[in-house]
This record gives C-alpha cells, structure tokens and sequence, in this order.
C-alpha cells in the first residue's frame, strides 16, 4: 500500500486537527502513525518473529490470595478508570453503551459506581466525543457526591483509502473523525491533566478495563500482588475457549519482550494459526493495571507513546456501505505491556471476563442465570453454578427480530424467560414471549409461519419447538 507521494497530504491533517484543538503531542501521534501508513507499515505481527506465552510464564490467579491484605490496604491509592467511549451500536443503539438497562433496572454506569463506592476506590470515565456530554448529563442527574473524574479521549481523522487524504463528510463533519482506539488512554490521561492530578493526591495505581465487561472490578489479590511487586504494567489473560478465538492474544516477541497481537495485525495467510487456540492458549481480557509513577516516567523518556498500529479498513459513514471507503488509524490498550520493562501478565479466571456485545448476551444477564450481588457485582447465580453444567447459557436469536434492544424488548413481554436450567436456546423467526417462561436444557424454537408466535405464560419448554 506504499503511497509515496502522499507526504503533502500531512499538513492538511496537521491543520484540520489544529482547528480542533488537539494538543500537540496528540497531533505528533497521528503524524507518526500516518508515515508509517504512507510508507507501507501495515502494523502485522508475523508468526516467524513470536512464540506462544507458556502458563509458567505468568502468574495463577488462584495463587494470590495471601496478597488481599496489601491490596486492601492499596485501595486508597489506586484509581479505577472505565474506558467508555463506546455507543449501544451492536444493539441499534446511539447513546453511551454504558446508559444500557442491564440488571435490575441498573445500568453499566449506576453498577461501577456502586462498586467503586464499595471498595472505596476512586472513579474515572475516559469518555469519547460521541460518550462525553450524556454520560455527564446521567452522572449529574444521579446527584452522587464525589462526581466521577471525566476525560475525553481525543480522536483522529479518518483516511481516504483512495489516496491517503483527509477524509471530507460535509453532510455530517462528525464522521470524518475517528476514536483512535483505547491505547489512546495514555496519552488522554497526559493530557488532560488527569494523569498529573492523581499523582498530586496520592493516587499511584490504576485498573482500567472497558464499561460492558460485567467481570472487570476492582480484586484486592490482583491489586496486592501488582503492588507487592512493584510491577509497572500487569495484564490479566484468560484461557481461550472456541468462543475467544478472535480475541488479541499474547505473545513473546523475539525481542523477549511480551506483546499484544489483535486479529487485524495477523497476516490474512497465518490467520488459522492466529485462531488455534491450542497454539495461542491466552486472550487480553482488557482488564489492565498500571503503575501510574511508570507511565509518567516513560512520557518522559519517550515524549510520546507509540503503540503499534492498527489499520482498520471502515466506509466513511459505518451506516452505509456506499461511502467512501477511509482508514482509521488505531491502537490498543493492552500492547503498551511491550513497552514497560518489567511488565507482567496474570492468568485469570473467566468470572473476570464477561463483556455484553451483543442483545444474546443482554438477554443472558437479565435472566436468572445472572445475580446482582450486595457488593454490586453480576455474576453467575450460584444455583446455576451447583448444576452439572456451569457455563453461560449459550443464546442465539435470530437478528432480524432481537439484533437491536428496541426488538427484543418488544418480544417479552414483561418479564425475560427463566434460562437457569436452560444450557443453550436459539429462536429462529418471530416469536414473542409472555410472562414467566421457563426454558430447560437445550431447546431450538423456530416460527416458519408469516405472523408472530408466541410462547404462552407459565409455559415451560423443555424441547424444540416449531410453529
């Protein structure tokens, strides 16, 4: 994709993020990772130059419960920062993703401030340009004193493909930026004065983890072992299962340092060695620790922080497939571990590890196989972890009825349908459910007729149906 002669476009960027107001070092970043566009850098991780990362080589969750102590006595140093900059799009929505009814009646928002009230750490939202002013406007309204720290994650403009310009949108300017990834978390945390502001109170440690992750929350073992060691980044890996074999991985760079590789640096031809889950046995949960004294440290050795690219093919407007097709220029989180000597990574369990993409995984956390515990936690309903089966209820309905909230809602009726006994449930077609459904075992329910089905009250359904 080398494009040599696109260097006179640089300017043009320069400018349009100057009229915006982007800081410096932020404006550095882009111009940096456009050369490497312009002059052929894809951002792939090759599998000649990693190694699969071996159990041994990391800690064991369950190994570090003699740290609790530490951790809790870390606890009023330590921030906890929610990446949410995401919108409900997966759910045909528009607002923050955080706003999301998910337990209860409770949000992703009101759960992480009860938690973060619980543990009595401190709370930060990194919020996007699209996230910012409602989840003001909803933290405002909660009255809750102290507020929550704020800060906007900066963004970046999209790239024509076509010739590696700035991308121009003039019936809605806001789509020719893009969010440049939660890698921008660091440099956001500079510049806004937020990272500078914590170390002035005494604040030295910080979990970041994303807004829709049910399993991210603060765990006084992590903490303590992360603080006894003095690590200044840890990440917490789980074991893929067929399910994650999408997921980033870690890796050993023959560097010898540990890396992040994401599905978009994999070359398309080593793509099945990428998905063995056998060969690369541990995905990046996003849930990471950083040792806010470190980071501080490597910003002034290194001015800036340069992730390694990503290069995410899009349309200009991601509703239609017939704009013009644009790059948008990215980075993650969790391939900072590549930068910090010294950095670590943990194994953890899946009950750290429980994000809601998707209205299949709404539908499982509002139903009984989820509880809202008194810490403020939503975890598996220990009655569903006593049965033989204790994996999350697998769920697949069909999209064209229940791919958004505003659909799927309209199909129960009132109450979502037991699923504590239920191991997996596909719906094919349209059906509606009425109020207290119990579904048992593994249980296909497809309508091939023109018109709605519907699953009577009381009913329990304990094999496929089909109307």
């Amino acid at each position: 994709m080398k494009h040599s002669d696109t260097t006179g476009f640089l300017p043009a960027f320069i400018d349009k993020m100057q009229a915006e107001g982007l800081p410096s070092r932020v404006i550095d970043t882009f111009a940096y990772y456009y050369y490497k566009v312009i002059t052929g850098e894809t951002g792939l991780v090759y599998d000649k130059d990693i190694q699969p990362v071996q159990p041994d080589n990391m800690a064991d969750f369950k190994q570090l419960a003699a740290y609790a102590p530490v951790g809790h006595e870390a606890f009023h140093q330590t921030v906890r920062i929610v990446l949410n900059g995401g919108l409900g799009t997966s759910m045909g929505l528009i607002g923050p993703k955080s706003l999301i009814k998910i337990k209860d009646g409770h949000s992703f928002l009101d759960i992480i401030i009860r938690q973060a009230t619980t543990s009595g750490v401190k709370l930060a939202f990194m919020n996007s340009f699209n996230t910012h002013d409602e989840t003001r406007a909803a933290l405002s309204r909660r009255k809750t004193e102290p507020l929550p720290l704020m800060f906007l994650q900066h963004r970046f403009p999209k790239v024509l493909r076509k010739d590696y310009s700035p991308a121009v949108w003039p019936q809605n300017p806001l789509l020719e930026w893009n969010p440049p990834g939660h890698g921008d978390v660091y440099t956001a945390l500079l510049t806004s004065g937020t990272l500078r502001d914590l170390l002035d109170e005494g604040i030295m440690y910080a979990f970041i983890s994303n807004c829709d992750n049910l399993g991210a929350r603060m765990d006084e073992s992590l903490l303590g072992y992360f603080v006894k060691h003095q690590f200044p980044f840890m990440m917490e890996v789980a074991e893929k299962t067929p399910a994650d074999i999408k997921g980033g991985h870690l890796a050993r760079h023959k560097s010898g340092r540990m890396i992040l590789r994401e599905a978009a640096q994999c070359p398309a031809d080593e793509l099945d060695a990428f998905l063995d889950i056998r060969r690369y046995r541990f995905f990046n949960t996003n849930n990471i620790w950083v040792n806010l004294n470190a980071l501080c440290t490597l910003f002034d050795e290194q001015r800036m922080i340069n992730l390694p690219l990503i290069l995410n093919p899009k349309t200009l407007d991601p509703r239609d497939k017939n704009s013009p097709p644009v790059y948008q220029i990215e980075s993650a989180m969790g391939s900072a571990i590549a930068l910090f000597d010294g950095a670590m990574a943990v194994q953890v369990p899946r009950t750290r590890f429980y994000p809601v993409k998707t209205c299949n995984d709404l539908l499982a956390v509002r139903s009984d196989c989820f509880v809202r515990s008194e810490d403020e936690t939503v975890q598996l309903n220990p009655r569903r972890k006593a049965r033989k089966n204790t994996a999350v209820v697998k769920i697949k309905l069909d999209p064209r009825y229940y791919g958004t909230l505003d659909r799927l809602e309209k199909r129960l009726t009132g109450a979502v349908p037991s699923l504590l006994e239920c191991d997996s449930l596909v719906v094919e077609g349209d059906v509606r459910f009425e109020k207290n459904v119990t579904i048992k075992g593994s249980v296909c329910i497809k309508n091939r007729q023109p018109s709605q089905a519907v699953i009577k009250a009381e009913s329990v359904i304990d094999q496929d149906l089909v109307f």
